[in-house]
């Protein structure tokens, strides 16, 4: 059974391939809200060749989207293309597989939740991930498995566009770690700005998050912290202290666990939302 899982974010179109349980490829694309079903399909045909892999050779889809209208786009491609119909994950197709403990659980981002989910059965709770993309997002989950919220901050990309675009004297600059915190010129003293105080961001919300899990959860529970997402191959990210695992591919595992647990869920008998169809 190949299964192709996306995930659809603000920043970058990550694809992810499953061969059973084992990923065999993972391929990263710009997303484009606006693209059209032709322009999806050469993404999406040419990231796959990147791998020796096409489109016809999928089983199922599963998507975990952030931009509704590329959601659309993506898997009304997929149809016309495939036959195939994308399962969407979202808070209402992940009921009884993840427990959703916010206040407007359809609110949350689909991708949070994969994470939520990949944490809970890969980690166990109570555990952290710390998503490093367009945004910073901590997802949360209890030591009862269940996700529980958490924080989003601006990404360090986000921090650095808003810098230069709102100060007219400020120049690009490579995101990376200055040689001093005391920054001898403008470029280091924005270095010094963003990358350290990005890492302290990071640093003092997960202290924070970490603290109040900890009042919640079993006096012998262990809480476990992943980092996953764009900034994940970052050298800095060493300086941020207490994370015990990074894991690229984390929000992909989370779609493939998300798709399986409804498999689970009807006796292993795939349901419409991802079964072959008639090729209309």
């Amino acid at each position: 059974m190949k299964l192709l899982a996306v995930d659809i974010g603000n920043t970058n179109v990550t694809l992810g391939l499953f061969d059973d349980a084992e990923l065999v490829g993972s391929w990263r694309g710009t997303t484009q809200a606006t693209a059209t079903d032709d322009e999806v399909a050469v993404l999406v045909g040419d990231l796959l060749r990147l791998g020796g892999h096409a489109l016809d050779e999928i089983d199922a889809v599963a998507v975990a989207s952030v931009v509704p209208p590329l959601t659309t786009t993506f898997t009304r491609m997929i149809r016309s293309r495939t036959g195939l119909v994308a399962l969407i994950v979202d808070a209402r197709s992940l009921a009884g597989i993840l427990e959703i403990e916010i206040d407007r659980p359809a609110e949350a981002g689909a991708d949070r939740l994969a994470n939520a989910l990949a944490a809970k059965v890969e980690f166990g709770g109570p555990a952290i991930v710390i998503d490093l993309g367009t945004s910073t997002n901590f997802d949360v989950v209890s030591a009862e498995g269940a996700y529980i919220g958490g924080a989003i901050a601006p990404g360090l990309g986000l921090s650095l566009e808003a810098l230069v675009g709102s100060a007219s004297k400020l120049p690009r600059i490579e995101l990376r770690r200055p040689p001093h915190a005391i920054g001898a010129n403008t470029v280091h003293a924005m270095q010094s700005g963003t990358v350290l105080g990005y890492i302290g961001l990071v640093s003092g919300l997960l202290t924070a998050l970490r603290g109040e899990l900890i009042e919640r959860s079993p006096a012998t529970a262990r809480v476990s912290v992943v980092a996953t997402g764009g900034h994940t191959y970052e050298p800095w990210l060493a300086d941020v202290l207490g994370i015990d695992s990074v894991e690229a591919d984390l929000t992909l595992r989370g779609i493939r666990y998300a798709w399986d647990g409804i498999r689970r869920q009807t006796d292993a008998v795939l349901p419409e939302s991802i079964a072959r169809g008639p090729g209309t």
